[in-house]
């Protein structure tokens, strides 16, 4: 299967900017599998296409401020995008320009916080270890700025726009951004419906959002990122599995932690560790029955996941209805429902 494939034309003006205020109030695109029929609603409408015993899988990463600004003794300004945690104080990151960057340099972030780049990895990263007195994450929020995608223009007036408002552990790049339609009473309607909520954790970094290069899909390499599936978010989703109950998750990278984690028979297992499973076409799902998700960039890792949901054809002409309708793109987009 070709990258190519995965294209699709998306006018620039589509792309959303801003996130929808209040949260709830995005489009949401209703697509039916059985009978692949489209439905046209408002977010805040998706609590009526669940049941009693659905289980809806929530990821609780916190997006940190993970892009900081630095200076080598020399005066040169450096980028840097905290990826990927290795040990206290030290972390993959994405650094540019690259060639400032070399072994052994070291950077002034700000009054509170320098570092210096300890190696290479092999797909370009740097590993990097910072220097500061007190908590890190204190720190950084000081020293750091929201990681915004490069497709957004707009400055974001409120940073917890682009955190979930069930976010609560600190660690990602990016936001799970299908998750940023919830609000808390949306979530209430979902319980009241007998929905079960389960939380799992990815930390979304490079794997989720690095673009495909290669033509050939299978050459593709994903970046590893850290999960964790808790023994009491096992057993609710092997219980809801044995019963034949639902697991409709909220983004890729529920999706991609439970698949990750899937048995043959869609039961999972608990466990925590690093995953770079990349997931495309013709891949069935085992433990994921329908999903909550944006509109994803063309030729994307994103785009291939979800087309494992139902096929590329259909994911393509869904995407042709949706450009057809003015949706809003991407991380601060519209919202799509599969089931």
């Amino acid at each position: 299967m070709k990258t190519s494939d995965f294209n699709y034309d998306l006018p620039e003006e589509l792309i959303a900017q801003t996130p929808a205020e209040p949260r709830d109030s995005a489009r949401l695109l209703v697509y039916h599998r059985a009978t692949q029929q489209i439905e046209h609603k408002i977010f805040r409408d998706v609590a009526q296409y669940f049941k009693a015993g659905d289980v809806l899988v929530l990821n609780r990463t916190r997006v940190l401020p993970a892009r900081l600004f630095g200076q080598t003794e020399g005066g040169g300004k450096v980028e840097l995008l905290l990826l990927k945690r290795r040990e206290l104080g030290e972390w993959e990151c994405l650094v540019k320009p690259g060639k400032k960057c070399k072994v052994g340099v070291k950077l002034t972030i700000n009054s509170e916080m320098s570092a210096e780049i300890l190696s290479v990895t092999a797909t370009g990263e740097r590993v990097v270890k910072f220097y500061y007195e007190g908590a890190f994450e204190d720190v950084l929020s000081r020293a750091g700025v929201m990681p915004l995608p490069p497709y957004i223009h707009e400055k974001l007036k409120d940073p917890e726009r682009y955190q979930t408002v069930y976010s609560k552990e600190n660690g990602s790049a990016a936001a799970p951004t299908a998750g940023l339609h919830f609000t808390p009473e949306l979530l209430n309607t979902l319980r009241e419906r007998g929905v079960e909520i389960v939380e799992v954790l990815l930390h979304v970094g490079l794997g989720t959002f690095r673009p495909v290069k290669v033509e050939d899909v299978e050459k593709h390499v994903m970046h590893s990122e850290y999960y964790e599936v808790s023994e009491e978010a096992a057993t609710a989703i092997n219980r809801a599995k044995r019963e034949g109950r639902r697991v409709i998750c909220v983004g890729t990278t529920s999706v991609r932690t439970l698949e990750t984690v899937a048995n043959p028979d869609g039961t999972v297992n608990a466990g925590r560790g690093d995953t770079s499973i990349f997931l495309y076409p013709p891949y069935k799902m085992k433990c994921c029955d329908g999903l909550i998700t944006n509109f994803h960039l063309p030729e994307s890792t994103l785009l291939m996941l979800v087309s494992c949901l139902c096929s590329r054809e259909e994911i393509l002409e869904i995407y042709r209805v949706a450009v057809e309708n003015k949706y809003r793109f991407f991380s601060f987009g519209d919202a799509m429902l599969i089931v």
